[in-house]
């Protein structure tokens, strides 16, 4: 098992900046890559960066030079950096853990990006 808690989601104005954390626990040891997907009101949830156990980073084609994914093992966390942040950037933000058998999904975090 491995439980994901998401935090640092928000309201904030076009162009700001956010920094979502996600802290795992349970057997992270078994952990393969983690990654950030959201879900907009009405569309299917989507890739946004996903990180490897290597430092592999993956990010999707929209979110590249804005979003940083990074990881701290020592903490079992994983961030992601949003700068230039846009309207369309609104959505809830989930984590998410990719064992090699299952994969574990955080409760998400809401961003708001309006004016």
């Amino acid at each position: 098992q491995v439980q994901l808690v998401e935090s640092g989601g928000g309201l904030v104005q076009p162009g700001g900046s956010l920094r979502l954390s996600c802290a795992a626990s349970g057997s992270v040891f078994s952990i393969r890559a983690m990654g950030w997907y959201r879900q907009a009101p009405g569309k299917q949830r989507e890739l946004v960066a996903q990180i490897t156990n290597s430092g592999t980073t993956n990010y999707a084609d929209s979110m590249k030079g804005r979003f940083t994914i990074s990881r701290d093992n020592a903490k079992n966390t994983v961030y992601l950096q949003m700068n230039s942040l846009k309207p369309d950037d609104t959505a809830i933000y989930y984590c998410r853990a990719d064992l090699p058998f299952r994969r574990y999904w955080g409760q998400g975090t809401q961003v708001t990006v309006s004016s």
